[in-house]
C-alpha cells in the first residue's frame, strides 16, 4: 500500500512536470558589467571626459547611451539622471562653471562637427551653440579634444587646427593661441593655461595674454590625456595613459616640478603588486578625467581599453571617488555596451571573458580585468581604430587543460581574431591569428557560422564553400599558444538552404546547425535548427530533433549540456531554451523579478547569446544588454530528472535509467515510472 501511494505520487509529479506551463521554471537573473542593474540607477556607457562640481555633482560625457543622454550625473556614488540626447555629444571634452556646462558636440547634419554646447545646469537644456573648429565633416574622431573655464573665459582644443581658441561663455570670440596637437586644459589660480599634448607627451603652460611660459616634458611614452589643476594645493595633475598609467602632480607656483603621483606605478600592467591586466583602486588604464570637489575629495575617470572608431563602444566607465587621504569611498562601473561574457570553465562559471575585459561575481560583479596591453601589443586588433568591425567586443572562450583560448569579434562578424595567455601575461590577451587569415589557409569571409568548442576545436563555415571546416587543436606551443592542424571538411547538410550558425558540444558529440531560407542576410539565425547527434560518430546527415523556430528574428543561440538558447532582436529580451533530446520549449528565460533586473530590448549580435552548464546542473547564460550598459546573467537549474538525462542524452535508455525529461509525452511518463517501481536500472 505504502508501494503504491509512493508511485502514484511520484507518477503525479511526473505528470504535473510534463503539463507544466515552461513559464513556471525557476530561475534567477542577474548583471554583470555595470555597478546597478536597473535602468534608473545603472552608470552610462563608455564615459570619456569628465568634470566635477564644488558641490560634488559630477558630469560625465559620452559619444553614445542607448537609453538616456550622452551627459551623465553622479554624487555620492549614484546616478542623478542625465543630460541631452543619447547621441548629443562626442565624448571627448567637457567643463563647466557655477551656471553651464560646456560639452564638445558630436557630428549633426544641421550644424556638422566642431561645435561646443552651453547647457544650463538648471534646467538641463541647451542655450547656446559654439562653433569652434574649421573641421565641420569629422563624424568619428574627436575635434574638440579639451576644455576649461576660468572666469568668463572659455577655453576650447581644436585638434585639426592646432590651436586653442579663447571665447566668452556667452560664446564670444576673443583670441588664438597656436598649439600643435592640443588635448585635455586646466587654468591655475593665476589664469595660467595648461594645455596638454598627448602625441608629445607634453604640457604646455601659456600667459593669460597666450605667450610660452613652461613645458612640461614627461617621459618619451607618456601620454597626458587629463588635467585638473588642484586650487587646494596649487598643483597641477596630469593624467597618464602611457606606460606609467598613473596620475602626476606636479608643483608649479614657480618652475614646475614633480611633487608625486597617484596610482599604482604601471596601474593595472604592473605585475609586483597583483596580477598583468588586473583593475582595482589605484590600478588605472587610461585616466579620462581628473576632478576636486570643495570637500577634498578626488574623483578618477578611467576608460578601459578597447574599442575603434566607433568611440561610443570603447574601454567603458571606470569612476572611482577617494577622499582627502586617497582612500577609496565608492567606484561606479558600465563596463559593457555592444558585447558579451562567455563563462569560464576553469572557474565553474563564476568567472566571465569578454572580447576585453574580465568579470566576476553577481549583481553586479566585479571589473577583474583589462584583457588588452597597449603598450607591449599596440598592433592588437582591438585597439585598431581602422577596425571596420567597430570593436571585437564578443568571445568565444576556451580553458583546455588550463591553457585559455579567447577569440574577439565584433557585432555581427565575418572576420574572427585568436589570443592566448601565459603565466607571465596574467589576463592580458596575446594577439595571436586572424580568420580568415594565412594561419588558416584562407582568405574567404565567415559567413556560415563560427564555433570554438569546449576542447578548442574550431567549426568554421567560410563564405560559397558550402562545406563545414574543422580545424582541430592540436597542442599548444612553450608560450601558450594554441595550434591547429588542417581543416577537415564536410559538406553542408542539403537540407539547409543557407547555414547561419554552427555549434559543437563534444561531450556529447552534438552537433547544431542553424539555416535560412529566402534570405541573403548572413548574420540572421533562421527559423531551422538541426540537431546531430554523434557527428564525430558519422552521423552527418540525419538530424534528430529538427527544431522550428515561430518566435520572430531569432539572432543568436548557444547551447550547453541538453539545452539550445535562443535570443531575438527587434522583439522581445526573452531567451528560449530548447531540449536538445526532444526538440521541444523547456523555458523562457525574461526576469525572474520583473523590474528587479533590466533585461534590455533583445539581442542584436549574432554572438551576444552564451551559456555554461555548471557542475551542479545550472545552466548559466549571459545576454548582451545594449540597453543597459551591462551582461544579463540568466541562471536556470531545470528539475532535477531533467537536468540528469540532460548531462547524458545520448540515448532514450541513459535518459530513462538517470532521470525523467519534464518534456516526455505523459505515456512515456506513465511506463518509465513502472519501470523505475520495478528496477531503477530496466527502464527501456
Amino acid at each position: 500500500m505504502v508501494l503504491h501511494r509512493l508511485g502514484a505520487a511520484a507518477l503525479a509529479l511526473i505528470l504535473a512536470a510534463t503539463v507544466a506551463p515552461v513559464c513556471e521554471a525557476q530561475y534567477t537573473t542577474d548583471w554583470v558589467a555595470n555597478t546597478y542593474g536597473t535602468n534608473a540607477t545603472r552608470v552610462g556607457n563608455v564615459a570619456r571626459s569628465m568634470w566635477v562640481a564644488p558641490e560634488g555633482m559630477i558630469y560625465t560625457s559620452s559619444m553614445w547611451d542607448e537609453n538616456e543622454g550622452g551627459v551623465a550625473l553622479y554624487q555620492n556614488g549614484q546616478s542623478q539622471g542625465s543630460i541631452g540626447g543619447h547621441g548629443d555629444f562626442q565624448g571627448g571634452a567637457i567643463t563647466g562653471n557655477a551656471t553651464s556646462l560646456f560639452v564638445a558636440m558630436q557630428y549633426s547634419t544641421t550644424y556638422g562637427s566642431g561645435n561646443v554646447g552651453r547647457y544650463n545646469r538648471a534646467s538641463s537644456t541647451r542655450d547656446l551653440l559654439i562653433p569652434v573648429s574649421a573641421d565641420t565633416t569629422e563624424k568619428l574622431a574627436d575635434v574638440i579634444t579639451g576644455l576649461a573655464t576660468s572666469g568668463t573665459l572659455l577655453y576650447a582644443s581644436d585638434f585639426p587646427g592646432n590651436r586653442v581658441r579663447v571665447y566668452t561663455t556667452a560664446g564670444v570670440w576673443q583670441s588664438d593661441i597656436a598649439v600643435t596637437g592640443p588635448g585635455a586644459l586646466a587654468v591655475d589660480a593665476g589664469g595660467n593655461l595648461w594645455v596638454a599634448q598627448k602625441s608629445a607627451g607634453a604640457v604646455l603652460e601659456f600667459s593669460p595674454g597666450g605667450q610660452l611660459l613652461n613645458t612640461i616634458q614627461l617621459a618619451s611614452a607618456a601620454q597626458p590625456s587629463s588635467l585638473y589643476f588642484d586650487s587646494q594645493n596649487l598643483q597641477l595633475m596630469i593624467g597618464d595613459s602611457g606606460p606609467d598609467m598613473n596620475i602626476k602632480i606636479y608643483n608649479v607656483t614657480g618652475t614646475p616640478a614633480l611633487a608625486g603621483t597617484f596610482g599604482i606605478q604601471g596601474g593595472y600592467l604592473d605585475s609586483t603588486t597583483g596580477i598583468k591586466g588586473q583593475v582595482g583602486a589605484k590600478r588605472f588604464t587610461r585616466v579620462a578625467g581628473i576632478g576636486k570637489d570643495a570637500a577634498g575629495n578626488l574623483y578618477v575617470l578611467n576608460n578601459p581599453w578597447g574599442g575603434s572608431w566607433d568611440l561610443g563602444r570603447n574601454g567603458g566607465t571606470d569612476l572611482h571617488a577617494y577622499d582627502g587621504s586617497g582612500n577609496l569611498r565608492w567606484m561606479l562601473q558600465s563596463v559593457n555596451f555592444e558585447g558579451n561574457a562567455v563563462p569560464d570553465p576553469a572557474t565553474d562559471g563564476a568567472m566571465f571573458y569578454s572580447g576585453m575585459n574580465v568579470y566576476s561575481g553577481t549583481a553586479g560583479g566585479t571589473f577583474v580585468a583589462n584583457t588588452i596591453d597597449p603598450v607591449t601589443y599596440p598592433n592588437d586588433p582591438r585597439i585598431n581604430l581602422a577596425d571596420p568591425a567597430r570593436g571585437e567586443h564578443f568571445a568565444q572562450f576556451a580553458n583546455v587543460g588550463g591553457q585559455r583560448i579567447l577569440v574577439a569579434a565584433g557585432q555581427n562578424p565575418d572576420t574572427f581574431y585568436f589570443f592566448h595567455f601565459n603565466p607571465a601575461s596574467g589576463y592580458i590577451a596575446i594577439p595571436d591569428y586572424t580568420l580568415p587569415g594565412p594561419a588558416f589557409n584562407t582568405t574567404a569571409p565567415v559567413r556560415n557560422g563560427f564555433c570554438l568548442d569546449s576542447k578548442g576545436d574550431l567549426w568554421v563555415g567560410l563564405d560559397k564553400t558550402n562545406v563545414i571546416s574543422h580545424y582541430p587543436l592540436t597542442g599548444f606551443n612553450a608560450s601558450g599558444q594554441p595550434q591547429w592542424g588542417a581543416a577537415i571538411t564536410t559538406p553542408t547538410p542539403a537540407t539547409l538552404s543557407r547555414l547561419t550558425r554552427i555549434i559543437y558540444l563534444p561531450e556529447s558529440d552534438t552537433m547544431i546547425l542553424a539555416g535560412i531560407t529566402g534570405s541573403t542576410d548572413w548574420t540572421a539565425v533562421g527559423s531551422r535548427v538541426e540537431v546531430y547527434h554523434g557527428w564525430l560518430a558519422g552521423n552527418t546527415t540525419a538530424p534528430n530533433p529538427v527544431i522550428t523556430l515561430t518566435s520572430a528574428n531569432p539572432k543568436s543561440i548557444t547551447a550547453a549540456g541538453n539545452e539550445l538558447f535562443v535570443g531575438y532582436v527587434h522583439t522581445v529580451p526573452n531567451i528560449d531554451a530548447f531540449n536538445l533530446t526532444t526538440g521541444t520549449l523547456d523555458t523562457t528565460l525574461i526576469d525572474s523579478s520583473p523590474n528587479t533586473v533590466y533585461v534590455g530590448n533583445d539581442v542584436d549580435s549574432m554572438y551576444g547569446l552564451r551559456a555554461y552548464l555548471s557542475s551542479t546542473g545550472e545552466y548559466v547564460v549571459t545576454k548582451d544588454n545594449y540597453n543597459g550598459s551591462s551582461i544579463v546573467v540568466q541562471r536556470w537549474t531545470p528539475p532535477a530528472a531533467s537536468t540528469t538525462a540532460s548531462t547524458t542524452a545520448s540515448t532514450a535508455a541513459s535518459t530513462a535509467a538517470t532521470g525523467v525529461s519534464a518534456a516526455m509525452t505523459v505515456a512515456k511518463a506513465v511506463k518509465v515510472m513502472k519501470a523505475l517501481l520495478v528496477s531503477p536500472f530496466s527502464a527501456k
